[in-house]
Protein backbone atom coordinates (compact mmCIF):
# COMPACT_ATOMS: atom_id res chain seq x y z
CA UNK A 1 0.00 0.00 0.00
CA UNK A 2 1.33 3.43 -0.88
CA UNK A 3 1.32 6.37 1.48
CA UNK A 4 0.34 9.84 0.27
CA UNK A 5 3.31 12.16 -0.20
CA UNK A 6 2.70 15.64 1.18
CA UNK A 7 5.22 18.15 -0.17
CA UNK A 8 5.30 21.06 2.25
CA UNK A 9 5.46 24.65 0.92
CA UNK A 10 9.18 25.11 1.65
CA UNK A 11 9.98 21.93 -0.28
CA UNK A 12 7.73 23.09 -3.15
CA UNK A 13 9.82 26.27 -3.24
CA UNK A 14 13.01 24.17 -3.31
CA UNK A 15 11.64 22.31 -6.32
CA UNK A 16 10.57 25.50 -8.10
CA UNK A 17 13.97 27.15 -7.59
CA UNK A 18 15.87 24.10 -8.81
CA UNK A 19 13.54 23.76 -11.80
CA UNK A 20 14.10 27.41 -12.76
CA UNK A 21 17.87 27.11 -12.44
CA UNK A 22 18.12 23.92 -14.50
CA UNK A 23 15.73 25.29 -17.09
CA UNK A 24 17.90 28.42 -17.41
CA UNK A 25 20.92 26.20 -18.07
CA UNK A 26 19.23 24.18 -20.83
CA UNK A 27 15.57 24.15 -21.86
CA UNK A 28 13.99 20.86 -20.83
CA UNK A 29 16.54 20.12 -18.11
CA UNK A 30 14.21 21.56 -15.47
CA UNK A 31 11.51 19.13 -16.57
CA UNK A 32 14.05 16.31 -16.27
CA UNK A 33 14.80 17.41 -12.72
CA UNK A 34 11.10 17.36 -11.76
CA UNK A 35 10.65 13.95 -13.40
CA UNK A 36 13.55 12.59 -11.36
CA UNK A 37 12.11 14.08 -8.16
CA UNK A 38 8.77 12.44 -8.97
CA UNK A 39 10.48 9.05 -9.25
CA UNK A 40 11.95 9.51 -5.77
CA UNK A 41 8.56 10.61 -4.41
CA UNK A 42 6.95 7.44 -5.81
CA UNK A 43 9.62 5.24 -4.22
CA UNK A 44 9.21 7.10 -0.93
CA UNK A 45 5.46 6.58 -1.14
CA UNK A 46 5.83 2.83 -1.67
CA UNK A 47 8.77 2.04 0.61
CA UNK A 48 9.50 4.94 2.98
CA UNK A 49 11.40 2.85 5.53
CA UNK A 50 13.90 1.59 2.95
CA UNK A 51 15.56 5.01 2.85
CA UNK A 52 18.27 5.71 5.43
CA UNK A 53 17.54 7.80 8.49
CA UNK A 54 19.80 10.83 8.67
CA UNK A 55 18.78 11.90 12.15
CA UNK A 56 16.18 10.39 14.45
CA UNK A 57 13.23 9.56 12.19
CA UNK A 58 13.97 11.91 9.27
CA UNK A 59 14.94 10.00 6.15
CA UNK A 60 16.71 10.96 2.94
CA UNK A 61 16.15 9.89 -0.64
CA UNK A 62 18.69 10.77 -3.32
CA UNK A 63 17.97 11.73 -6.90
CA UNK A 64 20.08 9.75 -9.38
CA UNK A 65 20.78 12.26 -12.16
CA UNK A 66 20.88 15.41 -10.06
CA UNK A 67 22.84 16.19 -6.87
CA UNK A 68 19.74 16.63 -4.71
CA UNK A 69 18.32 14.94 -1.63
CA UNK A 70 14.70 14.68 -0.49
CA UNK A 71 14.32 14.95 3.31
CA UNK A 72 11.11 13.43 4.58
CA UNK A 73 9.35 12.09 7.64
CA UNK A 74 7.09 9.03 7.45
CA UNK A 75 3.94 9.56 9.51
CA UNK A 76 0.69 7.66 10.01
CA UNK A 77 -1.21 9.93 7.59
CA UNK A 78 1.45 9.84 4.91
CA UNK A 79 4.96 11.00 4.14
CA UNK A 80 5.81 14.67 4.67
CA UNK A 81 8.57 16.11 2.47
CA UNK A 82 10.32 18.94 4.31
CA UNK A 83 13.09 19.80 1.87
CA UNK A 84 14.58 19.03 -1.54
CA UNK A 85 18.14 20.33 -1.29
CA UNK A 86 21.27 20.40 -3.40
CA UNK A 87 24.07 18.40 -1.81
CA UNK A 88 26.21 21.53 -1.47
CA UNK A 89 23.64 23.52 0.48
CA UNK A 90 23.82 23.85 4.22
CA UNK A 91 22.70 20.41 5.45
CA UNK A 92 20.97 21.82 8.53
CA UNK A 93 18.33 23.69 6.51
CA UNK A 94 15.90 20.77 6.68
CA UNK A 95 16.28 20.65 10.47
CA UNK A 96 14.99 24.23 10.78
CA UNK A 97 11.86 23.25 8.87
CA UNK A 98 10.78 20.52 11.27
CA UNK A 99 9.66 23.16 13.79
Amino acid sequence: MTAPVIVLPAAELDLAEAFAWYESQRPGLGRGFLDEAEIVFRRISEFPLVFPAVEDVVRRGLLKRFPFAVYFLPEAAGVKVYAVLHHRREPGIWKQRLG
